[in-house]
């Protein structure tokens, strides 16, 4: 079986504003990663386009939300000296080998996906074919590096299971010429989920069974890591609860979303567990928790915010991080895609 150095590969779109949910979620677990692995993280630029402008912003709104996503990394601590942090669109590799695996990849597998389904509605006549062919483009940026792990949410597990088949069919398809080529008995490894976190799934906070969302159209469904201190007090105090007191274990949270969710936001901002909250606010009111809560978050993410305000004024340090992220990551990327083109019977340029 072929050997793969382990690689880490993750990414988020510029749509909206990063929140909470994105930090606790993944971030912090990209921090984390820095220690242990070689990491590759992405503003996925191209992903962010294939729905309407009006849900994007148009191309003003849109370079600004890559330059701030990119500062959001940097201010919640991702390392662009131990990490590569680029835009997608700047690696040209990626739509390039996204292009070659449309043609590996099977209509019913993406007939198949459904968050395309929910994305799309019932109007699917009229959405985009970016939009329905985002989970080619999203194994093309995983396998473009031949990343091994990919830290990913529920609701991406289905599209790494994609790659996973369209890895596995190119090494199949192209068995005889990979080994011709020098490169053993598969060219791209099959990439695992790496799903943690303190809190891998974060619910709105005024409607605990529905995930977090940058796109809720209610501002106060989650907390933006942009908010000031005061935003951020504003929004947890006003958080939905239910009119019981907090129970004293675990299981005392069964049917009870909300509390559910806030009680997981505090473990994770505070590094403790839920049991261990739960312990000490037990039989009290969520007055004096949603203080402590709001505490807690603000000393957490108010930093965040004061930094990423600081580096959205600095655009040219934040450009200088894309500009060589990019040159790194091409490093790699334009060597995976001349072996593809070797594999595949291309001509190099």
């Amino acid at each position: 079986m072929a050997q793969f150095k382990p690689l880490v590969f993750s990414g988020m779109q510029p749509t909206h504003t990063l929140h909470i949910g994105n930090y606790l979620g993944a971030i912090l677990n990209w921090i984390r990663m820095q220690q242990t692995h070689d990491c590759i993280y992405c503003v996925v630029d191209l992903h962010a386009i294939t729905q309407a402008p009006s849900v994007w912003g148009g191309p003003t709104q849109l370079r600004r939300a890559i330059r701030e996503v990119t500062a959001a990394y940097i201010a919640c601590g991702v390392d662009p000296k131990k990490s590569v942090i680029f835009n997608q669109s700047q690696v040209p590799e990626h739509a390039e080998l996204a292009w070659v695996f449309n043609c590996v990849a099977r209509l019913g597998w993406l007939n198949r996906m459904t968050q395309f389904k929910e994305k799309a509605g019932k109007d699917r006549e009229n959405a985009s074919i970016g939009l329905y062919d985002y989970p080619v483009l999203m194994a093309a940026d995983i396998l473009v590096y031949r990343a091994t792990h990919v830290p990913v949410g529920e609701d991406q597990k289905q599209h790494l299971e994609l790659a996973r088949d369209i890895a596995k069919k190119f090494n199949l398809d192209f068995a005889s010429d990979i080994a011709a080529n020098g490169h053993g008995d598969a060219y791209f490894p099959e990439p695992e989920p790496m799903i943690q976190g303190p809190a891998t799934r974060v619910m709105s906070l005024r409607d605990g069974t529905k995930k977090m969302s940058k796109s809720d159209p209610s501002d106060l469904s989650r907390i933006n890591l942009t908010d000031d201190a005061d935003t951020i007090a504003q929004k947890i105090r006003r958080a939905k609860t239910d009119p019981e007191p907090l129970p004293s274990e675990a299981k005392g949270l069964e049917g009870r979303a909300e509390a559910e969710n806030l009680v997981g936001i505090f473990a994770a901002l505070a590094d403790r567990s839920p049991e261990s909250v739960l312990a000490q606010y037990g039989g009290g009111q969520f007055s004096t928790f949603k203080q402590d809560l709001a505490d807690v978050a603000v000393t957490k993410l108010a930093p965040i915010a004061s930094e990423m305000r600081r580096l959205m004024d600095d655009q040219s340090y934040v450009d200088g991080v894309l500009r060589d992220g990019a040159q790194r990551a091409r490093a790699i990327a334009s060597g995976v895609m001349g072996d593809v083109k070797d594999i595949v019977g291309l001509l190099r340029s």
